[in-house]
């Protein structure tokens, strides 16, 4: 039978054959230590508060567009307008826009003023033409309309026409006012349901 031996190990603080820490080498050990320690807690929490606050000016800003009521005067982000399948032309003037939801359904209505050919650009788009639109009909209902602040009354040349897709593409009822063709206004409310 073989035993195996143990080296023997150092009893007390003077048969430890290292030499004693001094007391700068102690100091700098420390110091590194507590600049880990920073980092590895520091870094990661300041990216934490950032993120946080990010988060929050986020929802702070998408609370303020859902409170608005009535019409903002600007274009509606190209993420909605394909959401919702508005084309709104390019060089279209006095471009405002609402958007509602709730459960049932999420709508966003769209007024601008643009081009004759423009005009028919966008309906082509939507899938309709000018042929398509009924004189003298307001398309949008007269709840939407209160909604957004619309007032289509008599004195203007209404044309009008629900543009309807399958489930889930959304439907628009588009109203436009031609009283002057040169530069048609029009009015769109699109609607989806989930």
């Amino acid at each position: 039978m073989s035993t195996s031996t143990v080296p023997p190990q150092p009893t007390s603080r003077e048969e430890d054959p290292r030499p004693p820490e001094d007391r700068r080498h102690r100091l700098r050990r420390r110091w590194l230590t507590a600049i880990v320690i920073v980092l590895l807690i520091g870094i990661p929490a300041g990216y934490l508060v950032i993120s946080a606050n990010q988060s929050r000016d986020s929802g702070l800003d998408k609370e303020r567009e859902s409170s608005a009521t009535g019409l903002r005067d600007t274009w509606p982000s190209q993420m909605k307008r394909r959401i919702f399948e508005i084309p709104i032309p390019t060089g279209a003037t006095n471009v405002a826009y609402y958007e509602t939801s709730n459960w049932k359904s999420s709508r966003l209505y769209v007024q601008f003023t643009t081009s004759a050919q423009r005009l028919d650009e966008f309906l082509l788009k939507v899938g309709s033409s000018r042929s398509d639109l009924r004189d003298g009909e307001v398309a949008i209902s007269d709840r939407d309309a209160d909604i957004a602040g619309w007032n289509f009354t008599d004195g203007h040349e209404w044309s009008g026409i629900t543009v309807e897709h399958p489930s889930p593409r959304p439907y628009q009822d588009i109203t436009i006012d031609m009283t002057d063709p040169a530069s048609p206004r029009v009015y769109v409310v699109s609607t989806t349901t989930p």
